[in-house]
């Protein structure tokens, strides 16, 4: 495992080839995060250059009070590249994060998330990349992909696991973090 001395965009392209290759040696999915466009925009050229493209799966945020995130260039970037974007509501917070907001208190999904941002933001965003692409139908169920989340903006955190349903969530199985900032 690699371990960054800090979290941050600077680590973007060295995750996303780690990530890549190794999505290759496994001969699976590489699932990335990416909220703006420029994260997946950079896991095109890694998942190119690892001969993955085919099996590089896109997650974005869904539409903040109507106003998409990612970038319109990087959607079409993305769609002449083939590759499927899986907009989501975030499966670790959501509708539970709005229940909290609104009412207060700690809810179980919110104690999962902060659980797994004990490792980093990184492993907590990997872990629910993988369960909305798994939702989407745009990954096979019960097999490990290679995913990528970061802290802010950019990658800095790439995990093998093997993502559940939304509804499952403690069948994820997350079997090895190949790298994330200290």
């Amino acid at each position: 495992m690699i371990l960054y001395e800090k979290p941050g965009k600077q680590h973007s392209e060295e995750t996303l080839r780690l990530a890549a290759a190794r999505a290759a040696a496994m001969d699976t999915y590489l699932v990335v995060a990416s909220t703006k466009g420029d994260t997946a925009l950079a896991a095109v050229s890694a998942a190119k250059d690892a001969g993955v493209l085919t099996r590089l799966v896109v997650v974005g945020s869904v539409p903040d009070k109507g106003a998409q995130k990612m970038a319109p260039e990087a959607l079409r970037a993305l769609a002449q590249a083939g590759v499927p974007v899986v907009f989501a509501s975030h499966v670790l917070s959501g509708a539970e994060r709005g229940i909290s907001t609104r009412f207060g208190g700690a809810y179980p999904v919110e104690i999962i998330a902060h659980t797994l941002r004990m490792l980093s933001q990184g492993v907590k965003v990997c872990l629910e990349c993988g369960v909305m692409a798994l939702d989407a139908g745009v990954l096979p169920y019960g097999k490990p992909v290679v995913a990528v989340g970061g802290t802010g903006h950019g990658a800095d955190t790439a995990c093998v696991l093997t993502p559940a349903g939304a509804n499952a969530i403690f069948d994820c199985k997350i079997h090895e973090i190949l790298c994330k900032p200290y």
